[in-house]
């Protein structure tokens, strides 16, 4: 202390400066009882330290492979900012990072997230941490830990954005993917009732650059506002491929989310090289606000599926004689699932029909 200056009565402070050490305080203890709702037996310690702990059980993992994902909710955090909720972005972000998980047959085991804000509202803050614990919760991962950084006079006071890394588990030689996958698999497709957490920039420019309001009726005969249908939380299909690793084994063979890149640009990542997903457009329900989207911006069928997913959330490879019971498993588990194409001889294209 003897080498720093005294401090003048009024001189700058570093909450002055757009950084409130007392309200980062405040949001800590916000958070720390709906952190520790998600933690799992292999948990050790709490929140605070300067890393999460987590003990990985080796008697359930022989030969564990660690498999990461890192995702973030992207412009959906402009709809929820205009209208002040924030209190299911966590579970997109979850929805995010464990999803990508499960493609590769892995169990998720905890998550990391990063929030970065203008001005820290610890209210704010912790109705976004909630919705990353409930997302957690459903997809039976621990919240190990995180970061949030107030960006004072480089953000503005009401800009926030949130970003996560997961972390899961699955024993080596038992990974999901194109490896697995053979002519004549039969392809299963879970539902998603909305936009999930991707084509924001897309569905924004839609629906919101003429005098559309948030509060109005998301479109005719609609029962929720636009903000409510654009603001619906991704589901978690985490429990329906456990469901179906556990009950169907090896006839399960690969996985594809429906992110970025929309159904084309997602269930390729599934297939090998020599051959094709044939995926029927009409077995699944796509819901309105998609169709809205396409009707007021004028959007091609070709840029739609290519950029959202249309209705299907992820979509599962598999034997041929296990499509009706993994309907069945899926359904079971909660997700909504129907059998939507085959996979048969080609060069890793996705055919739409």
């Amino acid at each position: 202390m003897s080498q720093l200056l005294e401090t003048p009565v009024g001189g700058l402070t570093y909450a002055a400066a757009g950084v409130s050490i007392e309200a980062g305080d405040e949001a800590v203890e916000r958070i720390k009882q709906v952190v520790s709702s998600t933690n799992r037996a292999e948990v050790l310690g709490g929140i605070g330290g300067f890393g999460g702990l987590f003990a990985l059980n080796t008697d359930k993992y022989r030969s564990p492979v660690l498999v990461a994902s890192a995702d973030g909710v992207g412009t959906k955090l402009e709809i929820a900012r205009l209208l002040g909720r924030y209190d299911s972005i966590g579970i997109d972000l979850v929805a995010m990072l464990v999803d990508d998980l499960a493609c590769v047959g892995a169990e998720p085991l905890f998550l990391l997230d990063y929030v970065a804000v203008g001005a820290l509202d610890p209210a704010r803050l912790a109705e976004v941490v909630s919705g990353v614990a409930e997302g957690c919760r459903r997809a039976g991962a621990a919240l190990l830990g995180g970061e949030t950084a107030e960006h004072g006079g480089v953000m503005r006071p009401d800009d926030l954005d949130v970003a996560g890394f997961a972390v899961g588990v699955l024993e080596r030689g038992e990974e999901l993917g194109p490896h697995r996958v053979h002519e004549g698999d039969v392809i299963v497709g879970f539902h998603s009732p909305g936009l999930r957490s991707n084509g924001y920039t897309l569905a924004r420019r839609a629906l919101l650059d003429r005098e559309s309001r948030l509060d109005e009726p998301a479109f005719d005969g609609a029962t929720r506002t636009l903000g409510e249908e654009l603001l619906l939380p991704s589901v978690i299909y985490v429990p329906a491929i456990t469901a179906l690793r556990d009950e169907l084994a090896g006839a399960l063979h690969a996985a594809a989310h429906i992110t970025g890149g929309g159904i084309v640009g997602n269930v390729v990542r599934a297939l090998p090289d020599d051959l094709d997903a044939v995926i029927d457009m009409g077995s699944f329900q796509t819901p309105e606000i998609f169709l809205e989207i396409q009707r007021r911006g004028a959007v091609s069928a070709h840029e739609m599926v290519r950029v959202f997913n249309c209705g299907l959330g992820m979509t599962v490879m598999l034997d041929a004689d296990a499509a009706d019971a993994a309907v069945t498993i899926a359904r079971g588990a909660g997700v909504d699932a129907s059998v939507v194409g085959v996979v048969s001889a080609g060069s890793k294209k996705v055919q739409l029909r």
